[in-house]
């Protein structure tokens, strides 16, 4: 039983790098996205893996406990300063004549990664801390109750956080343009509250299944 719980937390810290590398991999393009016609979201496609982190850091604090959602989330940093260390040092060399990617159609996409990383990093890291933090102040207030609770204000908080943190960095390195900050903060913060409540059903379904699978209690936590 151990080792199954040990596979699923590698899964889920798999599923964690990897969604959080995707984001800063994708977030120069941008589109608009308008659901029932109420709407119109201008984000990055680096916005659409991210919920996924927050999805996934919630279902390991729910069930492995603070100590390990920290240290994926730490996991999660160093990944992406080795991603950016191979995005520059790929930047760096010249491509062939006959190369389908040229050096500048390459620069254009993975230019701007180290300034996006450096900002989601620091971003990243507020959010990812304040997520967990907000998580288990109100797991232990509500005695494990509540998830939706937990989950939904703990998302909302950091991920208002990550996303002004984000903005404001990459507005300041030139990135972005500041006349686009108000915007892109609205639209951003809205798609992820939505994202949130989206999957609130979907983390119910996956921690039953996982108490089921380990026979635990509400609240209680795997050791491993």
């Amino acid at each position: 039983m151990k080792s199954q719980a040990q596979s699923l937390f590698l899964i889920l810290s798999g599923l964690f790098i990897a969604a959080l590398v995707c984001c800063n991999l994708i977030f120069q393009k941008f589109f608009t996205w308008s659901p029932f016609g109420i709407y119109t979201f201008e984000i990055s496609a680096g916005i659409i893996p991210y919920p996924i982190t927050f999805l996934v850091t919630d279902i390991i604090s729910e069930i492995y406990g603070r100590k390990k959602a920290n240290a994926v989330v730490l996991s999660g940093l160093f990944a992406s300063i080795f991603v950016l260390g191979i995005v520059m040092v790929a930047n760096s060399v010249q491509a062939t004549e006959w190369s389908p990617v040229n050096d500048a159609t390459f620069s254009n996409v993975f230019g701007l990664t180290g300034i996006a990383v450096g900002a989601s990093m620091l971003a990243y890291l507020l959010a990812q801390f304040i997520d967990i933090r907000v998580f288990h102040f109100w797991k232990k207030l509500t005695n494990g109750k509540h998830l939706w609770l937990r989950n939904n204000a703990s998302t909302f908080s950091s991920q208002l956080v990550d996303t002004a943190t984000v903005l404001v960095l990459l507005c300041l390195a030139g990135g972005i343009a500041w006349d686009k900050f108000w915007v892109l903060l609205l639209n951003g913060f809205l798609f992820k509250v939505i994202m949130a409540l989206i999957d609130t059903p979907i983390l119910y379904l996956v921690i039953n299944v996982i108490r089921k699978r380990f026979k635990l209690e509400v609240g209680e936590e795997i050791e491993i």
